[in-house]
């Protein structure tokens, strides 16, 4: 499927889908959003990282940072934090620049490596938006990401499982979109590290739809 400009959902949104369906929900559907410590330190970090007239270049190698990234066939766009591009004979050609040249997307985290595949879809969704701009004249295989907390590249190999997930999540935040649907809440360990967990209150929530469900199921009986 081939989505059209309107129908463009934020890149950055298939991690919180991951995350959590209602949060992902309640920011790009409901627009609400409330920081907290995780997010204002995530901000400073990206704030001294993106700067989209920043170029470097050594060697070998050069830099470009928050490059714009578009996908219609995911139907995503966003911005990659950087975007490195190494020479090699395996690689593509680039306007102005001689010989081939490889990109690898970077993305800034400000925390660590984590226990579930979140940051590793959001990397997937950035490098096959990257492939289907370059007409898809390249396979990249890896990404990278620098974890502030470590202070080091941590590298991702772009698999088979990681894009089918990514098409899969994709094509579901379209429908809960297109159908302006905000799940219910369901308490799970990810609670406690939401910036959303005051708007969502999830168990003060998902106790009104047991009492709602309780209330038609009664009333049912006494018809």
């Amino acid at each position: 499927m081939i989505y059209s400009e309107d129908e463009l959902l934020m890149l950055s949104g298939i991690q919180h889908f991951y995350f959590c369906k209602r949060q992902w929900a309640l920011i790009h559907i409901e627009q609400q959003w409330q920081e907290n410590r995780a997010t204002m330190e995530g901000n400073l970090i990206h704030e001294n990282v993106d700067d989209p007239y920043f170029f470097e270049s050594r060697n070998d190698i050069f830099i470009s940072r928050s490059v714009p990234l578009i996908s219609y066939q995911l139907g995503l766009y966003g911005i990659a934090d950087a975007v490195e591009f190494v020479q090699s004979e395996k690689g593509i050609t680039i306007d102005s620049c001689e010989g081939k040249w490889l990109p690898h997307v970077i993305e800034y985290k400000r925390g660590g490596p984590k226990p579930d595949e979140r940051d590793e879809i959001q990397l997937a969704a950035q490098i096959i938006s990257l492939e289907e701009m370059l007409k898809n004249k390249i396979q990249i295989n890896y990404g990278y990401f620098f974890y502030f907390t470590i202070r080091r590249r941590v590298k991702i190999i772009i698999s088979d499982y990681l894009r089918n997930l990514v098409n899969k999540i994709s094509q579901e935040m379209h429908v809960l979109y297109s159908e302006q649907i905000t799940p219910e809440a369901v308490k799970n360990k990810n609670c406690a590290n939401c910036s959303l967990v005051h708007i969502c209150i999830p168990r003060i929530t998902k106790k009104k739809q047991n009492i709602t469900n309780y209330i038609n199921k009664y009333i049912k009986e006494e018809e």
